[in-house]
């Protein structure tokens, strides 16, 4: 196809070749110490096969909870270092202080020091390779697209902001309006040539981009070199679907009237084995979490006390499913009549939020009290964040689809909640709602699993509201 090298990865290669060369790496690293060493404790044999098991359980879980797998931080080597050295040391950890299911201690406890040495200089050594090979230049994927040049600029910015393993190597203008001429794309290289087998080889081109709703605009000759590329097998995606795909939520401010095109909504919405395994786990949670906040009641209490002043509980009207409207129990972190003339948006380093509820804020813990909704059905575990009436209202005059969140439970964490930060402009409340509406969408299992485990990094690294 090319003359020059054009071989890429994909996002998801790149975490499934961190993934399997981490655990690689983890072996390899223990049979070269324990051979050497002839360490007894943490040899692999075939008797000692399911410790092993464990161990690589152990370390893919919290490495993914402390993002080892964040393709921006895989790709520096401080926060690979740091990730690193906190993953393997709770790894170790929970291994060691695991029983029934790992040997017991070694009687000699140089064993330990080797055993926590051995995986992460191994996994490290591994690490700088990928940063110093995989995610280099020569390793990156270059794009073409054609198309107007708003919608262009649209994927172009795009690809810029959530990508580093991809570069746009030129575009294509495909439209003949003067509508677009003061969109500046004097940073892209613009391509006058339509023979697309041709710009592909000089371009080393590793994918075609169509970026244009109008079906028109793609002339004759734009139709034919797309048909060779497609013979030849590169790949050629529509402009909103790679959006989709490189920032995980819905560009419903680009969809125009075309719904059902952009909204084929997940299976799971409507599948009732989902659904029953979905709020069972709903019951569960709310229940273990319940118990577990009984642990942070005293610190609550006198937290309360001190720092807030006033009424520890407060409700408030949210809308539900079906815009249904329900009362939401939550920790106060507000002043006493913070909304006495009307409902306000909270802001960053609102004022009106004493000291206290900032804690409470950021770990999560004014939160605690929604599982008592999860457990009456008022919402879910995982789902968009529930608003209040007013803004509610507000917000669907503004936003297109707005009113589309509410055909879910709204839920006490979500991908909104766990992808964007807290914010209280339209332009914030857009952008939770396209992380809502890919939620929606995409609504499976695994996306479930994977909200859980952002969740637990949020909490972990103090990043609430």
């Amino acid at each position: 196809m090319s003359s020059k090298s054009n071989m890429h990865f994909e996002i998801s290669e790149r975490k499934l070749l961190l993934r399997v060369f981490d655990v690689l790496a983890l072996l390899f690293g223990l049979y070269i110490v324990s051979s050497i060493f002839d360490f007894d404790y943490f040899k692999i044999t075939h008797e000692r096969w399911f410790w092993s098991v464990v161990l690589i359980g152990y370390y893919l879980l919290f490495s993914t909870v402390l993002e080892m797998y964040d393709l921006r931080k895989s790709s520096r080597f401080d926060s690979t270092f740091q990730s690193l050295v906190l993953t393997v040391s709770i790894t170790v950890l929970c291994y060691l202080l695991t029983p029934f299911f790992t040997p017991e201690l070694p009687e000699n406890r140089l064993q330990i020091l080797y055993f926590f040495l051995a995986i992460s200089v191994a996994i490290y050594i591994w690490r700088c390779a990928y940063i110093f090979f995989i995610s280099s230049p020569r390793f990156y994927k270059n794009i073409l697209i054609i198309g107007n040049k708003e919608e262009v600029s649209i994927i172009a910015t795009a690809i810029k902001d959530h990508t580093k393993y991809a570069k746009v190597v030129g575009y294509i203008n495909s439209s003949s309006t003067t509508a677009d001429n003061n969109i500046d794309l004097s940073d892209l290289e613009e391509i006058t040539s339509l023979d697309l087998p041709k710009v592909a080889k000089e371009k080393a081109v590793s994918e075609v981009i169509i970026a244009s709703n109008e079906r028109e605009e793609l002339n004759k000759p734009l139709f034919e070199g797309l048909i060779s590329l497609l013979e030849t097998g590169l790949p050629i995606k529509e402009y909103i679907q790679v959006y989709e795909e490189l920032t995980f939520r819905v560009p419903v401010q680009y969809v125009g009237k075309d719904f059902y095109k952009y909204f084929p909504f997940s299976r799971s919405n409507q599948n009732k084995l989902y659904l029953f395994f979905h709020r069972l786990f709903d019951i569960l949670f709310a229940i273990l979490g319940l118990t577990a906040s009984l642990l942070f009641l005293p610190l609550v209490l006198i937290g309360n006390l001190i720092g807030n002043r006033g009424p520890l509980f407060y409700t408030q009207e949210r809308v539900g499913k079906n815009g249904i409207p329900f009362k939401i129990y939550k920790l106060r972190s507000m002043v006493v009549n913070a909304e006495k003339n009307g409902a306000v948006w909270a802001t960053k380093n609102d004022n009106r939020i004493t000291k206290f509820g900032s804690f409470l804020r950021k770990s999560r813990l004014d939160e605690v009290p929604q599982f008592i909704n999860v457990l009456k059905g008022e919402m879910s575990m995982i789902g968009p964040r529930p608003e209040r009436p007013a803004f509610v209202k507000q917000l669907s005059e503004s936003l297109t689809f707005y009113e589309i969140r509410h055909i879910v439970k709204p839920g006490v964490t979500g991908w909104a909640q766990v992808k964007t930060d807290y914010g209280a402009s339209m332009e914030d409340s857009l952008r939770k709602l396209q992380y809502d509406l890919y939620y929606i969408k995409h609504r499976s299992f695994f996306l479930d699993l994977n909200i859980i485990v952002k969740t637990l990094s949020t909490v972990l690294f103090y990043r609430g509201r």
